[in-house]
């Protein structure tokens, strides 16, 4: 009776299959399903692949494994050595999930679903299957999680938060186009990739997130501005900063171009937004102090946080402003 090679039964989401036996007989009944490719392999290297069909293995539908083989005398006659995997052209799904972080530096974490096929079964069978040595499905859901997360997480780290939060339609599209090249490298085809979750780690960035949601500032011109309040409360540790090195650091980073030196008080404008921190009075609808980089607007006299001007309850706390 001739050997019959097949991959029976296999388990829901089996994604490749190895046949335990490596000597092959030459008319063999090798029984390929219309889900699936055979791929014949011999020392590493991937040479005939067989689609849908019952196939009996001889010379003539082995012509790239019989070319090896022929270089050992009475081939035709004999059993002959070669790795048979069995590849699911179905369609897979593979979690993904890490934390990394964005342009802006912010620590983000996420998670989500995406979902592939193989493509082409003897690229993948060379790049992954053969080249990582992988020969089980358990094996092979860690390695294309891990290699998919490396690409996001890489491909995340360009984006700005800004963009991307909040936004996880987009955030699935700027992904999938982003890793779909790479998983053609190695024989896959990334059909589709949903985030069911982003968030931000920090809670100082939520509250950044939150406040630009709310006012409405533009986010670029906010970082600016928090990164001069920072400047701004570095100079007033060292004495006598303020009055030298701080308004020479500034003034650059409020105005790209020339403005009037804030060391000299201005004529009092009607409607102007006094600071609260340097007693500087700015202009009608002015949010930072262009004197000292403070965000203008109402204290909240149960939480102390600074709200917009016209703000009527805390963000913060939710207590009435005055």
């Amino acid at each position: 009776m001739p050997q019959v090679i097949q991959w029976v039964n296999p388990r829901e989401g089996e994604i490749i299959w190895r046949y335990p036996v490596d000597r092959i007989e030459w008319g063999a009944q090798l029984i390929v399903e219309e889900w699936q490719a055979a791929v014949f392999m011999r020392d590493g290297k991937v040479y005939d692949v067989f689609r849908a069909g019952r196939h009996t293995l001889t010379t003539l539908n082995l012509p790239l494994l019989t070319q090896v083989l022929s270089r050992v005398a009475g081939y035709e006659k004999s059993p002959f050595v070669a790795t048979v995997i069995y590849v699911s052209l179905k369609q897979h799904q593979l979690p993904f999930g890490g934390r990394g972080q964005t342009a802006e530096l912010a620590p983000i974490q996420f998670f989500g679903t995406a979902w592939f096929r193989v493509a082409d079964p003897a690229l993948f069978v060379t790049q992954v299957v053969g080249g990582q040595n992988i020969y089980t499905t358990e094996d092979l859901q860690k390695f294309l999680r891990g290699y998919f997360n490396e690409l996001l997480m890489a491909e995340l780290s360009r984006q700005s938060i800004f963009t991307i939060y909040g936004n996880l339609e987009q955030v699935s599209f700027i992904a999938k186009n982003a890793i779909q090249p790479h998983f053609g490298r190695i024989g896959l085809e990334l059909i589709d990739v949903r985030f069911e979750g982003l968030d931000v780690t920090d809670p100082v960035w939520r509250d950044r997130l939150f406040y630009i949601r709310a006012t409405g500032v533009n986010p670029a011109e906010y970082l600016r501005m928090e990164t001069v309040q920072k400047a701004a409360a570095e100079l007033g540790k060292s004495p006598g900063a303020a009055a030298g090195t701080g308004i020479v650091l500034i003034p650059p980073l409020l105005w790209p171009q020339q403005q009037p030196q804030p060391s000299a008080q201005p004529q009092q404008q009607q409607g102007g937004v006094v600071c609260p921190q340097c007693g500087y009075v700015n202009p009608p609808g002015a949010k930072f102090c262009i004197n000292c980089g403070y965000m203008l607007g109402k204290k909240c006299p149960q939480c102390g946080h600074v709200n917009p001007p016209d703000a009527k309850f805390c963000m913060n706390c939710g207590a009435k402003l005055p």
